[in-house]
């Protein structure tokens, strides 16, 4: 027997809402109950985003400076910057030069701010409406790029749950449904009695796809390594 020969499956926010609603013993009813699900999932996105880097939501953006910019706002969907450099030169020219991420107590405590040359130090002001960049010293010149990586937020989930697909990977499907099953056994009192299990499987899921999103390295096997004693 043949198999499908494709490998695209996927669920939307519907999907999932129904999913979930199934695996937690609950029947799916009224628009109520989709849209108290689409708030559980908006909220479950918001604490993955706490759990540690998420690298699909890992993004690289270059910035043109201008000479006296001492800051840059970020985008507004930015949770942290991961790494940054300057950027010098372009083609077989380019180089990246490393800057040191420093506190709000290094940078307050720099004499003159207003000093300029090519920035090696950043401070990263975390606003409630976007992250704020501070640079020292202050670009001397409009030749420099700022390139970062950034950490962003998961998308939202959407004001059509059938026609909007979550912003995971298909290894984290599993995980997000288990998720959403463990918060609706909190909301729906005939639930209860299923959020020990649903717990249990949502931490498995959740450890399964994490390990298989950990950011790896070339690893290189020599042949004669083992030997039988």
């Amino acid at each position: 027997m043949a198999t499908s020969g494709t490998a695209t499956f996927n669920l939307d926010i519907m999907d999932v809402i129904q999913e979930s609603f199934e695996q937690a013993g609950l029947r799916l009813k009224t628009g109520y109950d989709i849209k108290t699900a689409r708030r559980s999932l908006d909220l479950m996105s918001l604490e993955w985003q706490n759990r540690g880097i998420n690298f699909w939501t890992v993004e690289s953006i270059s910035v043109a400076l201008s000479a006296s910019s001492a800051s840059v706002t970020l985008p507004a969907d930015t949770i942290d910057v991961i790494e940054m450099v300057i950027r010098t030169g372009t083609g077989t020219d380019q180089v990246d030069l490393p800057m040191t991420r420093i506190s709000v107590s290094e940078y307050s405590s720099i004499p003159n701010k207003n000093t300029t040359g090519r920035p090696v130090n950043f401070w990263v002001d975390k606003q409630r409406d976007a992250p704020v960049v501070y640079l020292w010293p202050v670009p001397d010149s409009g030749s420099y790029a700022l390139v970062y990586y950034k950490l962003r937020r998961i998308e939202d989930t959407g004001a059509n749950p059938a026609a909007t697909d979550p912003d995971v990977p298909a290894r984290f499907l599993p995980a997000f449904t288990a998720g959403l099953a463990l918060r609706l056994s909190g909301k729906y009192a005939e639930a209860a009695n299923r959020k020990p299990e649903l717990k249990v499987e949502f931490e498995e899921q959740w450890l399964l796809a994490v390990a298989g999103d950990r950011d790896r390295a070339s690893i290189r096997f020599i042949p004669g390594g083992y030997r039988n004693l």
